[in-house]
């Protein structure tokens, strides 16, 4: 199992608080047996019952008592809370500690059940006996690895915190950690969080539930993450007080989660002041499935339920909506779309439209997670945690990207409007862009007064060519509040079109400052530790670096919290060096990683994604990046994919030959009347050959049909699977295609690919495979009761 005497323990200190005093002892005794030696408790001579001692019982020689070891604990009863303090903790011993044992791995139940552990420091806490029904799994030797990992990043990482539940057997079952990144973005970024458990599905071998948010340029991040190997109440309890004592104590605003009994149950117990929905993928999962007759009968279905669930903006509205079209397509007696009504208030939108869930773009694809194209079927604790810290690294500098382009990309302002040029210089592009176009939309829609007491006013806003769909929107001059109907900025943080129009009539020239969500704002990360003064030990890597400052800061935090006149000093340092960081980060050159995103214009073609396909666990991304968007190709008689043509060459790699490498990859979505589905994809690979002198690059144009695509996503996912193998450097993949130039029928493309470059094509295909769900729109719209009848 390994030597243990290097583990992170939860040492006693004062100021320590135990429920009872036979807690202290059980804590000092296990704290005593990982560290080799023995204690006992004194009697008490003079018949205290409001103090009790804890001494170390080794010795050099049991004939001579001056000898005793001076090691010990000292607790007091605290009166008015009726707990123990620890008032006394000396810790160095007079003799050799012996081996520490390997208790430490299975540390017993009752260890630290109710000790204040400082921020960042493991302890462990035991599962409720009660609880007998619970699936009994346990990781086995992994979890002296998975320790072992904690330890080391605690090491680099002062911040790293991490959290192990243990159930009645003393067999660790529940695990919960977060880097300094995670915790930090939390203060940030913590008000509302997903936590997404279809890891945790039998498909997966790994138990698997992060932590999710949404940062201020509406990218996924990360807050923790957690292993499930016990899925009950009592669990999810410890996960979500073990979350809080993570994040300091700071409980979201909003939380989404799937629907699980289990999970609700810990909810209304840990975070009962949360707004608490239940993530909509997860109730329609089972939709394709459920509806699938619906659905190919009638292509418009999908559609208009879509609209109905993501964009209905008032009760009354979706009720209206959900019931036209139950009678329209005949779907009164449908049981799974009744058990759906029925629970419609815990997890259709517009009912939680009054609480903030950093919803900016509503009708947006599925969201997928954190971690897709990261966690697959095949990963294995070992392989997770370099998948983990490869996820991380490209939160990180994916953030850093979108700020750099932030400071970087002067905004194209589309009014004269001096809003929108305030709005420019304070929100992040990506919130500016939904911003402005609310601001633009403002032109299209008019606002009449219908009633004022002389402090608040009533105005009817509606558009010219829709007066029939109207927006109720009141405005207090003088706290300068408006509320919509709509209530997009209580839900998303962004003021929307209707209170824009009341203030373009009302000459508010200027945003008012509670109108500016600071999460929003490019400045939403500023006065934390990240800006400490620079490090140059020379380190190269992005993480290397984070962890250098992280250990650098806290030291400093140490040392300049000490006195008034030192914190004062130390703060004004930091707020000198944060000035100078961002000096130099404005000026820095855009990264070279950045890429437009090219994937709105696509996103249009097709028909909205109602519910997450079972097998997509693919995160998304556009591998557009060659330049100009590949024109619209007239002639589809380009060759095709024949189903499984996908190969990997098995051939060992110092007998590989040099092979053109993979450029880039466009694509356009195409209609083809002559298909009943009536759509492919036509890709196009750009290939760069190193074989011919001058090196040059060719392209290879072919079709991708719904069919012939899935095969060739599991292939290509497998071959990703395998280049997470340090040995294996490239991949070499053979495209065989059918193609009527030929004599033979066939042709073959041959290149190879690196694990990065795969990684990305393979995301381009899952967004490829989106695009290609869409069902033809060759078949005819049904009819309404009323006309059938």
């Amino acid at each position: 199992m390994g030597d243990c005497s290097n583990m992170e323990i939860a040492e006693p200190c004062v100021g320590m608080e135990f429920p009872s005093e036979k807690d202290a002892k059980c804590f000092y005794e296990e704290y005593s047996r990982q560290l080799a030696f023995t204690s006992k408790p004194l009697s008490r001579p003079d018949g205290s019952l409001t103090a009790r001692e804890f001494v170390c019982c080794s010795k050099r020689s049991n004939r001579r008592p001056a000898e005793t070891c001076d090691a010990m604990l000292r607790i007091e009863l605290k009166a008015p809370d009726k707990c123990w303090v620890v008032t006394k903790f000396v810790k160095d011993h007079t003799h050799v500690l012996g081996t520490p044992t390997l208790h430490c791995l299975r540390p017993r139940r009752h260890f630290a059940k109710a000790v204040n552990v400082p921020s960042g420091m493991m302890y462990v806490a035991p599962l409720d006996s009660s609880n007998r029904g619970a699936l009994k799994r346990t990781m086995g030797r992994d979890a002296h690895n998975l320790l072992e990992y904690f330890q080391r990043m605690q090491a680099q990482n002062p911040g790293f915190f991490y959290a192990i539940q243990l159930d009645e057997d003393n067999q660790m079952t529940n695990v919960f950690w977060a880097d300094s990144r995670s915790r930090i973005a939390y203060t940030h970024f913590g008000d509302t969080v997903t936590l997404d458990t279809r890891y945790s599905c039998n498909q997966f071998r790994l138990p698997f539930a992060p932590f999710t948010g949404v940062n201020h340029h509406g990218h996924t991040i990360l807050f923790g993450c957690a292993l499930l190997l016990d899925e009950s109440d009592t669990s999810f309890i410890w996960l979500f007080k073990t979350f809080l004592t993570a994040m300091r104590d700071h409980p979201p605003v909003s939380l989404v989660t799937d629907q699980d009994r289990a999970i609700q149950i810990a909810v209304a117990q840990v975070f009962p002041a949360a707004r608490h929905c239940i993530n909509k993928w997860d109730v329609l999962r089972e939709g394709q499935e459920k509806l699938a007759h619906v659905c190919l009968a009638y292509p418009s279905f999908q559609v208009e339920l879509h609209t109905c669930i993501n964009f209905t903006e008032t009760i009354d509205e979706f009720e209206s909506s959900w019931t036209s079209i139950i009678e329209k397509y005949d779907l009164g007696r449908h049981e799974w779309l009744t058990s759906l009504y029925n629970a419609r208030a815990q997890w259709v939108p517009v009912f939680f439209r009054d609480s903030f869930f950093a919803t900016v773009f509503p009708g947006q694809g599925y969201p997928g997670s954190f971690f897709d194209g990261y966690v697959t079927q095949q990963t294995t604790l070992p392989m997770f945690f370099r998948l983990y810290e490869r996820a991380m690294e490209s939160w990180f500098e994916m953030e850093i990207e979108a700020d750099l382009d932030t400071v970087n990309t002067p905004p194209v302002l589309k009014t004269p409007s001096p809003m929108e040029n305030q709005a420019a210089n304070l929100f992040t592009r990506k919130i500016f862009a939904k911003f402005q176009e609310e601001l633009v939309e403002t032109f299209a829609y008019i606002a009449n007064r219908i009633d004022d007491n002389g402090t608040t006013s009533t105005f009817r806003v509606a558009k010219f060519e829709n007066n029939n769909k109207a927006y109720m929107v009141t405005f207090c001059y003088p706290e300068m509040k408006a509320n919509c109907s709509c209530q997009m900025f209580e839900h998303s943080g962004i003021l929307c079109r209707h209170v824009l129009t009341v203030f373009t009539v009302t000459n508010i020239l200027t945003l008012p400052p509670h109108y500016i969500l600071r999460r929003w704002t490019r400045n939403a990360k500023s006065m934390v530790g990240l800006d400490e003064h620079v490090s140059e030990d020379g380190h190269d890597s992005l993480i290397h670096r984070y962890n250098h400052l992280c250990r650098e800061a806290i030291k400093y935090a140490e040392e300049g919290a000490i006195t008034s006149e030192s914190y004062n000093i130390a703060l004004g340092a930091l707020r000198e060096g944060g000035k100078k960081v961002s000096v130099v980060r404005k000026n820095a050159p855009p990264s070279s990683h950045g890429g437009d995103d090219k994937t709105s214009l696509l996103a249009s073609e097709t028909t909205p994604l109602l519910w997450p396909r079972q097998d997509e666990m693919v995160r998304r991304f556009n591998l557009n990046d060659g330049g100009a968007r590949a024109k619209s190709v007239a002639d589809l008689n380009l060759p095709r994919m024949a189903p499984v043509s996908l190969h990997r060459d098995d051939g060992a790699p110092e007998n590989m030959v040099a092979l053109p490498c993979l450029k880039s990859m466009t694509w356009v979505m195409e209609s083809k009347n002559t298909m009943p589905g009536g759509r492919v994809a036509v890709i196009n690979l750009k290939l760069h050959d190193y074989r011919k002198f001058p090196s040059e690059d060719m392209e290879v144009k072919f079709q991708l049909s719904s069919v012939t695509l899935e095969p060739m996503l599991r292939s290509m996912a497998y071959i990703s699977e395998q280049l997470s193998a340090p040995a294996n450097k490239v991949a070499v993949i053979n495209l065989k295609l059918q193609d009527t130039e030929t004599i033979t029928g066939e042709s073959e493309v041959k290149f190879q690919v690196s694990r990065d470059t795969l990684g990305a094509m393979l995301r381009s295909m899952a967004y490829i495979r989106e695009q290609l769900s869409t069902v033809g729109e060759l078949q005819t719209e049904p009819q309404t009761k009323k006309q059938r009848k």
